[in-house]
């Protein structure tokens, strides 16, 4: 398993852990705002916890969350703060650390009803212009249909740096039970691994669903890859909500985290994922620098 590529954890509750306020709507840009050592503190913490990937605190940086003004006053300096401290982090870090520069479902998580097409590239070229110079890779994540993987694709096109797709999966219990892998779209994992395998994507990904999902998710994937002769690599960052979703979007409130999915819990998940095909594992909302410390640690073991 050393070809494992460990992933940071969610970015949010670690904030709030080292003392940074986390509310609604800014949540996790606030940080940017009020407390970027503390943000630069969470990357850090990540890396010595054994992750090889950290991920720009971009992902609260659109109108959605900051506002329309404060998006077209603030957003290019505040996305360039939050490569800057995430590159900063790496750097210092005595090894190869890749930055990872988020760009997320510009019309809000858990929305692919709201996504307009006529309007995302200008909110996405903000990111990807003032990102560019902190990030190796780019990370669309959190995205609920295809058609924002494909908004993500053709944005970074013109850099020539690589880019990875992640998608949310519909959590509900009939996916829980063993229902064939959705997104939350509803459209299928089949679907997106097909368009993946076109796109030119280095990487699939799978994130901020419940970790009992992913599996299914990742050995769709591999079976189209597969099938399709590409080499695409897959990945996975669960996240740790309790309760059903249902229609309630990412954004709205605080929302609780599972006690039962201690760090043990969680990284035995991480290696069903990689005998599934997985060779990127981390953790998005509520998995924090312990839960990444104990993935490294079992993963690299094997």
């Amino acid at each position: 398993m050393s070809d494992i590529r460990i992933l940071d954890g969610g970015m949010s509750r670690e904030l709030q852990r080292l003392g940074a306020e986390l509310k609604q709507p800014e949540w996790s840009a606030l940080a940017l705002i009020n407390a970027p050592e503390i943000v630069r503190q969470v990357h850090a913490e990540f890396i010595e916890a054994g992750a090889d990937v950290v991920t720009t605190n971009s992902y609260a940086l659109v109108p959605f969350h900051i506002g329309e003004e404060r998006f077209r006053k603030e957003g290019a300096s505040l996305i360039a703060l939050s490569g800057r401290l995430a590159r900063e982090a790496a750097d210092a870090a005595g090894r190869r650390i890749t930055v990872a520069g988020s760009l997320p479902p510009i019309f809000g998580s858990y929305e692919p009803q709201n996504f307009d097409p006529s309007r995302v590239q200008d909110y996405l070229k903000v990111l990807v212009d003032n990102l560019g110079s902190y990030v190796d890779v780019w990370l669309g994540e959190t995205l609920s249909l295809i058609a924002e993987g494909e908004a993500v694709r053709q944005a970074v096109a013109e850099t020539g740096k690589p880019f990875w797709v992640s998608f949310t999966l519909d959590d509900e219990p009939e996916q829980v039970k063993g229902g064939e892998p959705k997104l939350r779209s509803g459209e299928t994992v089949r679907a997106a691994a097909e368009w993946a395998a076109g796109s030119g994507a280095a990487a699939l990904l799978f994130n901020c669903s419940k970790p009992e999902v992913m599996k299914a998710a990742v050995e769709t994937a591999s079976a189209v890859f597969r099938k399709k002769g590409v080499s695409i690599e897959i990945g996975v960052y669960a996240n740790a909500f309790e309760g059903e979703q249902g229609d309630s979007a990412a954004n709205e409130g605080l929302h609780g985290t599972r006690a039962d999915l201690t760090d043990d819990v969680y990284s035995r998940f991480a290696c069903a994922w990689a005998d599934a095909g997985a060779t990127m594992i981390g953790g998005c909302c509520g998995i924090g620098a312990a839960h990444i410390h104990k993935v490294a640690g079992a993963l690299r073991a094997r």
